[in-house]
This record gives C-alpha cells, sequence and structure tokens, in this order.
C-alpha cells in the first residue's frame, strides 16, 4: 500500500472535546497518535452511547469514533517524574495538541516557549473556546458556548423558534477541522522553512463562518438576518419548498428554483400518479406555469394581487403535501432525480446506514475489538480520498494507558519501574 500522508508524523494529543476531533483527523491520515490520559483515564471515556449500554472505560461509542488510530499512554505531568517523561516525549514528537485554558501551559513552563527549548521545530496547536487572547480568552467554554457566541444559534431553527443549538457538537467538530487545517498548514511551512509555530484556534471564530452571508447582509443591506427555518429566505408557504412529510419519513423539496426541472414537470408527474387534483384548472395551472423565484418579485409589485396569489399558494401548497404523504421518500428522491427534480431525502441515522451510494463506495469501515470478544465495529468512513496518501483506520481506539510500556519503554523505562509509577500516580 502506498505510505500514508502523515506517517512520520509524531502528533502528543493533550486534547479535551473542543479539538480531540482534529488529532483523529490526523491519525486517520497516518500520523503516530499518542493521546496522553490523566491517570484515572481520559474523561471522555464517560460519554455516551456506550457500546450495547454498558457503561465502562472501554465502551464509549463517543470516545470510539473520536480515537481510531491512536495509542494511549496515561500520564500526569504536574508530577517530576512525570513531566520529565513528558518532556522525553515532546522530544520525539513533531506536534503538540492541546486545549488548556489560555495560559495553564505557560504557568508550567510548558507553553510554546518552554517547548521550544526542547524541540525549536515544534508545533502547538491550541484549540480553545475564544484564543489564546482578548477579554474573553480564559473565559470557561463549552459547545453551546462557541455555538451562541458566535452568532450560529440566532440563525438556527425555526422563525417561531428560540434560536436552536444545532445537534453533534457542532463548535467542537468546526474547531478540530479548523485546529487540523491550521497544523497542516504549519507542517507545510515548517517542511519548507524548517520553522515550527503556534497554531490558535478559537471555537468561536471557527464557528462564524457558518453565519454563512449574515456579515455580508448586514455590511451591505444594514439588515440584521434572522432565523428562517426549514422554509429559507422565502417568507411565505410556497407549495414544492420545504420540508413534506412523507409515507416513511420526510423529503426537503426545493421546486421551481435555478438548477432544477420547473414545476411544469412536477405537476406532469402527479399527473401520471392520478394526484394532482385540480392543479390542471384554472388558475391554478397559470400559478404553476409561472411559479419561479422572479414570481416572488411580482408579489410585491402588484399588492392588489396579493390575497388572491396567496389563496391559490396555499391550495396548490396542500395538494402537493398529499401528494407525498402518498409517496414513500425514496420513491419520490429516486423518482425526482430522474427528472432533475430538486427533491432530497431528510436522511435518518438509518437512512445513512442502509444508503446504497455510500454502500457502494465501501464507505463503512469494520475495525476489529479484541476486547469485545473479537467482534467488530462499523464505523464513518473518510471525509476525503486520497489515491497517493490514502486514509485508513489502522487500529481500533486504544484502552486507557494501552501503550505504556510500549512508549515509555523507547525512553529508556524498564517495565520493572512500571508498577512503581503506577502505584506513585506518575501512570
Amino acid at each position: 500500500m502506498t505510505d500514508s500522508a502523515l506517517d512520520d508524523i509524531r502528533i502528543l494529543d493533550l486534547a479535551g472535546e473542543t479539538g480531540v476531533y482534529a488529532t483523529k483527523l490526523l491519525a486517520d491520515l497516518g500520523a503516530d497518535v499518542i493521546r496522553i490520559e490523566p491517570p484515572d483515564g481520559d474523561p471522555m471515556r464517560d460519554i455516551g452511547p456506550f457500546w450495547h449500554d454498558e457503561r465502562a472505560a472501554d465502551r464509549s461509542l463517543s470516545f470510539f469514533n473520536l480515537n481510531t488510530n491512536k495509542r494511549s499512554v496515561t500520564l500526569d505531568f504536574t508530577k517530576p517524574e512525570g513531566r520529565a517523561l513528558f518532556e522525553k516525549l515532546v522530544a520525539t514528537a513533531d506536534i503538540v495538541v492541546e486545549t488548556f485554558t489560555p495560559g495553564y501551559l505557560d504557568a508550567m513552563g510548558l507553553g510554546y516557549a518552554g517547548l521550544c527549548a526542547i524541540r525549536p521545530d515544534i508545533i502547538l496547536t491550541s484549540i480553545t473556546g475564544f484564543g489564546q487572547t482578548g477579554p474573553h480568552a480564559r473565559y470557561a467554554w463549552s459547545d453551546i458556548v462557541g455555538v451562541a457566541m458566535s452568532g450560529m444559534m440566532t440563525l438556527a431553527g425555526e422563525k417561531e423558534d428560540p434560536p436552536n443549538r444545532a445537534y453533534g457538537n457542532q463548535g467542537y467538530v468546526c474547531a478540530g477541522i479548523d485546529g487540523a487545517c491550521g497544523t497542516m498548514m504549519a507542517l507545510f511551512h515548517r517542511d519548507n522553512s524548517g520553522e515550527g509555530q503556534h497554531v490558535d484556534v478559537s471555537m468561536q471564530e471557527a464557528l462564524s463562518i457558518n453565519q454563512e452571508t449574515a456579515m455580508m447582509t448586514y455590511d451591505m443591506n444594514q439588515r440584521v438576518a434572522t432565523r428562517t427555518g426549514s422554509r429559507g429566505i422565502i417568507p411565505i408557504d410556497l407549495p414544492g419548498i420545504g420540508i413534506f412529510d412523507t409515507k416513511d419519513g420526510q423529503i426537503f423539496a426545493y421546486l421551481g428554483t435555478p438548477g432544477g426541472a420547473a414545476w411544469t414537470v412536477m405537476l406532469d408527474w402527479m399527473n401520471r400518479e392520478g394526484l394532482a387534483e385540480d392543479l390542471n384548472e384554472e388558475p391554478n395551472l397559470s400559478m404553476i406555469q409561472g411559479l419561479n423565484l422572479r414570481f416572488l418579485t411580482s408579489l410585491v409589485q402588484e399588492p392588489e394581487k396579493l390575497a388572491e396569489r396567496l389563496n391559490v399558494l396555499a391550495h396548490m401548497y396542500q395538494v402537493f403535501k398529499r401528494f407525498c404523504a402518498s409517496m414513500s421518500k425514496w420513491t419520490m428522491y429516486e423518482e425526482a432525480q430522474k427528472q432533475r427534480i430538486m427533491i432530497g431525502i431528510v436522511s435518518t441515522p438509518e437512512d445513512l446506514a442502509k444508503n446504497p451510494q455510500l454502500a457502494y463506495r465501501k464507505w463503512y469501515q469494520d475495525v476489529p475489538h479484541d476486547h469485545l470478544g473479537g467482534t467488530t465495529v462499523r464505523y464513518a468512513g473518510p471525509p476525503y480520498r486520497l489515491t497517493e496518501t490514502p486514509w485508513s483506520l489502522r487500529r481500533r481506539p486504544p484502552l486507557p494507558g494501552e501503550h505504556n510500556a510500549e512508549v515509555f519503554g523507547a525512553l529508556g523505562v524498564s517495565p520493572a519501574d512500571l508498577p512503581r509509577l503506577h502505584a506513585e500516580g506518575v501512570f
């Protein structure tokens, strides 16, 4: 097999939830990532859900997902012997990734300057809520703080709702992605110049891009963007735009918009199914023939016709809603694709597990877990595919301190010293 992109790079992983996705991305590209856990184990091992609902340090599916391809050591580097071992590890490493409160490592003499004294070309990536500097730098943070303080939360949800928190720790994920990207850029610079550097990632800043055009809208139009929900920027319910229930789930439709077929193609389909009701009659038919985004402009320009048109649109909306409710989501999706009608499935986890496209590309990866009785666990696949330096899942997530003997033995710690260091709380 071709070498992985980062198989000559060693990373010391001190990251908490804010940055652990960054080290996963780098580990999956081949880096030797050594996760340094406290002696009593990583707190993230206590985050559910758990394998077969068995709550234990080696059963967290969340930890599984974020720690493939890593090795684990336990180490308290606040103790003298632990610090000495940590400094020896730093001398062998290319990158250190951490998520401590700004100033914590500096106070220990292990900030960027301290690490450079051990290895001059080291790259330190710090991923925090608000960055290393500024009036909020030392404020406490969590995922919900990030999505709220970035402005993303105020744009999430239906207009009638309070601000919504997006599902799935989007703050941590976005900060991790930017952390991995920043680390790769720093590594590229080091390869070309021999210079390491400090990569400073703010979750608040990483998430700000999720506001899409909100900042530009204010800059250019002096208008504050607000929640629009599934309807989008359109202020009224339009037939064929938004989320609709089907017999077995939901679809998202965006008919009459640039890039897809016209509403008349949808009407032809409804006619073939015998479910067009009265849409072939006036005034419905004329409305359908002219239904596109430009139609919204005419609503404003001809206010005297607004009430009549809104009544017709409301009726069409209900007819389309009934059509969707009579179909399965996969039938709607596959038939729509044949006709360039813009309809997609609102996929559930089960839909993704059974998705034929993902199955064809063998996206899901089965990884043996010997500590679970030799069974395999299925993981999400690559976020990108590289032909020359492939992404891969090479090993299951590590058990707590599983590689203590292996990693510290290479630093000169004898097997006889391991029990003593464990008893003293160094490991």
